[in-house]
């Protein structure tokens, strides 16, 4: 059972209260990691609720809690149009990260918009490793070491003598064997039968059975972290690199927070404030040539130099504008830490427009304000509206 939960709603013990418990186990476990839930109490009673982070979280028992970014004030889970709508805006943003393989979404030709992440998720996954054993499967020459009743290969003499004083007609050699139990193929064959034990989807599983068919052969990676540190991806592997990114969110939890927890199987979570900066940034990148993102020129001390500036967004001579992720509808809502950020963004890099990007969210008012710093430095705020991108064309003017 999958239960939808958007952004900042409150998750109350009533709602589920095994897949609460387990939530909540997982939020007290992970408080110095993972500060995405906020345990509470309120007239109602204890509740838990999403904020800044978005994702899965699903226990032993197979039940998840599927966390979903807020885009309009009244959404929450039970609604299914509000679900499957911060899900389609969930995946455009995932689009955008580098080095995770999101940048394949087809949402267009997605129908799957009501089904869990998990399971989107997985299915994607399943059409890399498609792709991969239509253009073939790799063999490799594998270094084996055994103990053989024949010479073959180099003979290990510290090993011989250690093993086999005794066994005289026995040789403990090093050889090549040309094989398809490669470290790509086991990371391959382990995802596969990891996300079996976790798939509800028929179709999913049904491939998945397929699949682990076709890699027979080949052995379970017996350490992970190895097999890793032994990948290299060449032009004959290419079409391995998309499953092994895959690989790695699911094998080795690759997403944005390391996590345990006693009753939480897996948890794949995103941080808002990095989807948020990512997905704008690009945007803005392609509708202005020469914009920089993730500037980091300056210091903000000097002597010694420390403290480096890191701008979200950079036009030399133009503008600097950040992105942050949270709801604004006052000025009262605004950070003093977020003025002082871009003043000091403006002072080092000597820009005088500088801009504030948060969210727009549907049904809250948002009006756009303006700071005076000096009688140059002006400050903007100003909101990206992630449902209609053609409402941010003239965000930063």
């Amino acid at each position: 059972m999958t239960k939808y939960l958007i952004e900042f709603e409150k998750f109350r013990p009533e709602d589920d209260q095994d897949l609460f418990n387990a939530v909540d186990a997982f939020t007290r476990e992970n408080f110095a990691t993972v500060e995405f839930l906020r345990p509470g109490r309120d007239k109602k009673g204890d509740f838990l609720q999403a904020q800044n982070y978005v994702g899965i979280i699903q226990t032993k028992s197979g039940d998840s809690l599927e966390i979903l970014p807020k885009i309009h004030d009244n959404d929450n889970g039970s609604n299914k149009e509000a679900v499957e709508n911060s899900k389609r805006i969930l995946l455009r943003m995932l689009k955008t990260l580098k080095n995770h393989p999101f940048k394949n979404i087809n949402i267009a030709n997605l129908k799957s918009l009501n089904l869990p992440l998990l399971e989107i998720f997985i299915s994607m996954f399943l059409d890399e490793v498609s792709k991969l054993i239509k253009i073939g499967i790799k063999s490799d020459y594998v270094e084996l070491e055994d103990n053989l009743k024949f010479l073959k290969g180099k003979l290990k003499i510290s090993e011989q003598i250690r093993k086999n004083i005794v066994h005289k007609e026995r040789f403990y050699v090093c050889y090549q064997e040309f094989s398809i139990d490669r470290a790509e193929n086991r990371l391959i064959k382990s995802t596969l039968e990891f996300l079996y034990r976790r798939s509800k989807s028929s179709k999913n599983q049904r491939l998945i059975r397929e699949y682990l068919f076709i890699f027979d052969e080949i052995s379970s990676s017996s350490d992970i972290n190895a097999d890793f540190g032994r990948l290299k991806l060449n032009r004959q592997t290419k079409h391995y690199e998309q499953a092994l990114l895959w690989s790695k969110i699911f094998l080795q939890n690759k997403s944005f927070s390391p996590y345990g927890g006693s009753e939480i199987a897996f948890a794949l979570l995103f941080d808002m404030n990095r989807l948020f900066e990512s997905y704008v940034g690009n945007f803005i990148k392609k509708k202005l040539p020469g914009v920089i993102l993730q500037h980091s020129e300056k210091y903000l001390v000097e002597d010694p130099k420390s403290f480096k500036l890191r701008p979200d967004i950079f036009l030399e001579g133009k503008f600097i504008a950040d992105t942050k992720w949270k709801i604004i509808s006052s000025k009262d809502d605004i950070s003093q830490a977020d003025l002082y950020q871009l003043y000091a963004y403006g002072k080092k890099h000597e820009c005088d427009k500088l801009y504030l990007i948060y969210p727009k969210i549907d049904g809250i008012k948002q009006e756009s304000m303006d700071f005076k710093y000096d009688d140059e430095k002006r400050l903007k705020i100003v909101y990206f509206d992630l449902e209609k991108d053609e409402n941010n064309a003239n965000l930063l003017t």
